[in-house]
């Protein structure tokens, strides 16, 4: 009989939180779930963890719960709307955007302070579609982490089809040197040795692979280098 008690009275809780969640979650907006800045997603984790201890903790006064979720959902609109008034603000809860590549090169610096690795940025350019950094004139990590990019002109899809041109190529790069590590399977695949490559690099004046931080070869033999040197100031200045 106790059982059944307790039972009934976590299925009222359920049906009472769920739709009060879905409520408040539609009252803050999409831009809580499509964007996740840093405060919003402190306020969904927030209210998970409000939701489950009034679930799963049978002790926890049921009303509280249901003020708690309502005062969390009026917190983020506030703060929603005090960013949108107050940049100054608006910048204390958020992250500024940080440029990762430039003209094809990747920034060192920035990728470090954000805690990026080289695998982390190649994952999120071939999810758009980009198989060659050198194609990138600009790659922005935004405050939702997200990577925005900027296409040189010329590598632009937009002008081919445009000009109505057939490109019988598809741009495709692959990593040759990462922080310093040669793969040697990949010079096998574009048909080179490692004495070609070293010439090339010392065109560059690299003599060594630990100054490279990343380097890409495409099917052309085409080489493309990002040196360790390059400096974090040579970006251009991206605010949000």
């Amino acid at each position: 009989m106790e059982m059944a008690k307790e039972l009934l009275i976590l299925f009222g809780r359920v049906v009472t939180i769920l739709p009060l969640l879905l409520v408040v979650t539609l009252f803050m907006g999409k831009r809580s779930i499509g964007e996740l800045p840093v405060f919003d997603l402190l306020i969904l984790l927030t209210l998970g963890s409000v939701v489950g201890a009034d679930i799963a903790e049978p002790d926890v006064v049921h009303i509280h719960t249901i003020v708690a979720i309502i005062l969390i959902g009026i917190l983020q609109k506030l703060v929603a709307k005090l960013k949108i008034m107050n940049r100054k603000f608006g910048k204390l809860v958020t992250f500024e955007p940080t440029v990762v590549i430039q003209d094809g090169s990747f920034i060192i610096e920035n990728l470090k302070n954000m805690q990026y690795s080289i695998d982390n940025v190649l994952l999120m350019l071939r999810e758009k579609d980009i198989f060659d950094i050198t194609s990138v004139k600009l790659g922005i990590i935004e405050a939702n982490g997200q990577l925005t990019v900027l296409k040189k002109p010329e590598k632009s899809p937009v002008t081919v089809e445009d000009l109505q041109i057939y490109k019988p190529h598809v741009d495709l790069a692959y990593p040759l040197i990462v922080e310093g590590t040669l793969y040697r399977e990949v010079l096998n695949v574009v048909q080179v040795n490692e004495k070609w490559l070293k010439t090339k690099l010392g065109h560059l004046g690299i003599t060594d692979y630990e100054d490279v931080f990343f380097a890409s070869i495409d099917e052309k033999k085409n080489l493309h280098v990002s040196e360790k040197s390059l400096d974090a100031k040579s970006a251009p200045p991206i605010y949000h």
